[in-house]
């Protein structure tokens, strides 16, 4: 039944749709030419020049956040288990409210190229060293190889006789060679592309499989068999997102992705200021809302409108292809490839410029060697995740677990970040110690957590190893000597540094601070609308 359905979707691509898909590419290939011929430094291929405004940097952050993963996925969840998984969406307000307020200001201040240079600008090297080197293993093992495969994968749903390893190989070098030749500037620019296209298609996709219900939401109601499918809050035992695990690790796993990960928060690093950064983190906030009602409650009515299909992974291509109109499928794929691209061209710049910058020292060249190595650096990388993208085909159950392992690294890394911004006393001491004894604890708890000898969701673990990682960082740091005040004076967080920026005339539909706050009160809202 399975083949059935796959060739069902391939079928119902037309002439027209592939005409779309080509002229998407074209659009990017343009874009990454027109970028290229106007990059010449290092800060215009690692930063984009410091001159994003916040739109782009906003819908950037949407852009680079979708993954083929998270369309595929959402649909998928939101048919066979319900919507709860969709607060790793939603909820992203959350950090992006601290990025915008705290840390947006401290990075601005400290002037800082990466994320781990803030690290040694508050502790010491070798937490800069240490977290640099595990976010790069992550971003090109885990996302960038990652996204390849997802890539492949999706690909063929669409077109079943496409091999794996031909489309991974064909994203990544595509992407690797527009973001090697253009850096930042052509991923955002492409990014903003990328996400009109992703919301545009997702829209349309709702809106017309809605009109198949009536517009009725109780007709969606009353066709979906399980009382909390459209519920967020789940038991306790539930084994995808239990109810501690929304409260105590989402927004946690959020902090760690949003905050300190370099492939998303270097495009707030290249905005025009501090101002355009704050406004563009919170537009990405309620950017990162929309996906709970184009991506996720049509997963909810696919359950209505077609209740049999076999896979999850089936529930996305096959809306698209059935729901749309001709050339309107072409462009919900032109944005399912868009959402491929804008995770591999995010992931390969941002480690291109950890490796650049904290390994290679290339913030001391010379402009025009500062871009040679960086777009050396990427194109070694892309092939790195070209090469090794493959392999995860052959290896099951473990991908699955290699997913979880953030849980294992995200704790120490929140409790350095929040701690070392808030307080003083923090040592170079106690963030090192915090993140080597941090991760080992972590690694132990994930081991019990596989052989059925820890009993809580991992979700739940991360909450608790968060306050475990505290304790560590608040007790060694104890025994400490810490900085000195003027040390510490533009690396730790003072209220002035957020807000005195935008005690100006600006008109109210500016006001950051505003919009922080409706943003905030959205998320209440979801939360309550769908309890």
């Amino acid at each position: 039944m399975e083949g059935d359905a796959s060739q069902a979707v391939q079928s119902a691509i037309t002439a027209l749709d592939l005409w779309v898909l080509a002229g998407y590419f074209a659009i990017v290939v343009a874009i990454g030419v027109w970028v290229s011929r106007r990059t010449e430094s290092g800060e215009d291929l690692f930063l984009a020049g410091r001159t994003l405004t916040w739109g782009i940097v906003g819908f950037s952050l949407f852009a680079s956040n979708i993954s083929s993963t998270t369309l595929i996925g959402l649909t998928g969840a939101a048919y066979t288990t319900g919507i709860a998984t969709s607060a790793y969406e939603w909820m992203a307000g959350i950090p992006l409210i601290l990025l915008a307020f705290i840390f947006a200001p401290l990075f601005f201040r400290a002037r800082i190229t990466t994320i781990p240079e803030w690290l040694e600008r508050r502790f010491d090297r070798r937490a800069r060293l240490y977290f640099s080197a595990v976010t790069i293993l992550l971003t090109v093992i885990v996302d960038t190889a990652g996204g390849l495969y997802a890539g492949g994968v999706v690909v063929q749903t669409f077109f079943p006789d496409v091999p794996i390893w031909q489309t991974c190989v064909g994203i990544g070098l595509f992407a690797g060679i527009y973001t090697a030749s253009g850096g930042l500037k052509a991923v955002v620019y492409t990014d903003v592309l990328q996400a009109v296209v992703l919301i545009f298609g997702s829209a349309l996709m709702t809106y017309f499989l809605f009109s198949d219900l009536g517009f009725s939401w109780s007709d969606v109601q009353a066709a979906i068999p399980e009382e909390d499918h459209l519920s967020l809050i789940q038991p306790r035992s539930d084994d995808v997102l239990p109810w501690p695990g929304l409260f105590l690790g989402v927004p946690i796993l959020g902090f760690w992705y949003w905050v300190t990960n370099q492939y998303i928060v270097q495009r707030v690093l290249g905005a025009r200021d501090l101002r355009e950064a704050q406004r563009g983190a919170i537009l990405g906030g309620f950017l990162k809302i929309l996906p709970m009602f184009i991506m996720v409650l049509p997963g909810a009515m696919a359950l209505a409108v077609m209740p049999d299909l076999p896979n999850a992974d089936m529930v996305f291509p096959t809306i698209t292809t059935t729901i749309l109109p001709a050339g309107l499928t072409g462009l919900v794929l032109a944005g399912l490839v868009a959402a491929i691209m804008s995770s591999v061209d995010s992931t390969l710049n941002s480690s291109s410029t950890l490796i650049s910058h904290d390994f290679l020292d290339a913030g001391n060249k010379i402009p025009t060697e500062q871009r040679n190595i960086g777009r050396v650096t990427t194109l070694v990388l892309m092939v790195v995740a070209i090469l090794w993208a493959p392999f995860i085909d052959d290896m099951g159950g473990l991908w699955d677990y290699l997913q979880q392992a953030f849980s294992i690294l995200v704790p120490p890394i929140v409790a350095i970040f929040m701690l070392g911004a808030l307080w003083k006393k923090g040592t170079g001491d106690a963030a090192f110690l915090t993140l080597a004894l941090g991760h080992a604890i972590c690694l132990g708890v994930f081991i019990a957590t596989q052989l059925g000898h820890w009993p809580l969701h991992y979700t739940t673990n991360v909450g608790l190893m968060t306050l475990v990682s505290c304790a560590i960082f608040f007790l060694v740091s104890r025994v400490g000597q810490p900085r000195s005040d003027e040390e510490l004076a533009d690396v730790v967080w003072s209220p002035d540094m957020a807000f005195d920026a935008l005690s100006d005339d600006a008109p109210l539909w500016k006001n950051v601070k505003l919009w922080a706050v409706l943003l905030a009160v959205a998320m209440v809202a979801i939360l309550v609308g769908f309890w």
